[in-house]
C-alpha cells in the first residue's frame, strides 16, 4: 500500500501545479455551461410537455456537470500509459515490486482529484452568485449534501475502472484511439452528459440504468438537487459498490492476463 499512496499523493501534487491550464479551461467550462442551461431554458418556456426535472434541478445538474467534469469524462487519458504499453516500456513497470493495476489505478485517481480540485471551486462559487434562473442552488438538505460527497467519490473509483479497462484494451489492440472513441461516445451519453437522463425517452432510460456509466455523474448530481431521496440514494450506493467490485476485479483478471502475453523485443 505505500507504494499506491506514494503515487497517488506524486500525481496528486503534480496535477496541482498546471494551474494556468485549469484556469483557461474555467472560461470554457462557464461558456458551455451557460449556453447548456440557455438552450434547456427556452425548452422549459415553450414545452407544453411537464418534464420529469424541474428547470432548476436541471440547472444545477449542469452546473455540476461542469464542476466536476474531469470527475466523469472517459475521454480524460493518460498518455504516458498508452506510450508505455505501446513502446514497450511497460518492461520497467513490470519491474516495481508492486501490482501494476493498483499503481496505475492510484495515479489515475489522483490525476482527476488534482483537474477537479483545480476547477471546481470557482466554478461553484460563480455559479451560485449567478442572478435568478441560472443559480446553483444549495443541497435540498444536509442529508443530500453528505450524500453527494459520498455517491460522488464513489462514482470517481467506478469511473476509473471503467477507464482501466480502456488501458488494458490497448495490450491487444496496440492502438487507443477505437476504444477512447467508443467508450467515451457511450460513457458521456449514458452518464448523462449529453441529456440528463430523466429527460430521455423511457426505453432509453432502462438501457442506462442496466450500464454503469451513469452512476458516476446522472445519480450523484440527482441526489445533490434532491430528485433522488434519500432512501433510493442508500440504494444507488450500493450499486455502486457493486459495479466497483465488479470493474476492478475483472480489470485486475483482465491485467493479468494480458501481460502473460507481453512480448518485449529491444535491448
Amino acid at each position: 500500500m505505500r507504494a499506491y499512496q506514494a503515487v497517488f499523493k506524486l500525481r496528486l501534487s503534480l496535477g496541482m501545479q498546471y494551474r494556468a491550464a485549469a484556469l483557461a479551461g474555467l472560461a470554457t467550462q462557464f461558456f458551455w455551461g451557460l449556453m447548456s442551461i440557455m438552450v434547456y431554458d427556452a425548452f422549459y418556456t415553450h414545452s407544453s410537455a411537464v418534464p420529469d426535472m424541474s428547470f432548476q434541478q436541471v440547472v444545477t445538474y449542469i452546473w455540476l456537470q461542469q464542476a466536476f467534469l474531469t470527475f466523469v469524462m472517459l475521454w480524460f487519458r493518460d498518455n504516458e500509459l498508452f506510450n508505455m504499453i505501446t513502446s514497450g516500456n511497460i518492461a520497467y513497470e513490470l519491474c516495481r515490486p508492486c501490482g501494476i493495476y493498483g499503481f496505475w489505478y492510484a495515479k489515475l485517481v489522483a490525476q482527476r482529484l488534482s483537474a477537479a480540485f483545480l476547477r471546481c471551486l470557482p466554478i461553484l462559487l460563480v455559479a451560485y452568485i449567478l442572478p435568478g434562473r441560472y443559480r446553483l442552488s444549495l443541497p435540498a438538505n444536509p442529508g443530500a449534501a453528505l450524500s453527494f460527497v459520498v455517491t460522488l467519490l464513489l462514482g470517481l473509483l467506478v469511473l476509473v475502472g471503467i477507464s482501466m479497462l480502456i488501458y488494458i484494451s490497448v495490450f491487444y489492440t496496440m492502438s487507443p484511439t477505437g476504444s477512447i472513441m467508443l467508450m467515451g461516445i457511450l460513457g458521456e451519453f449514458f452518464s448523462g452528459m449529453i441529456i440528463p437522463i430523466p429527460l430521455m425517452p423511457a426505453w432509453v432510460q432502462q438501457i442506462a440504468y442496466v450500464l454503469p456509466f451513469r452512476l458516476s455523474a446522472d445519480f450523484p448530481y440527482r441526489v445533490y438537487s434532491g430528485h433522488i431521496p434519500l432512501q433510493e440514494a442508500v440504494t444507488g450506493v450500493g450499486a455502486q459498490l457493486l459495479w466497483l467490485a465488479a470493474l476492478t476485479g475483472f480489470g485486475y483478471l483482465w491485467l493479468n492476463r494480458a501481460l502473460k502475453r507481453v512480448i518485449i523485443q529491444g535491448g
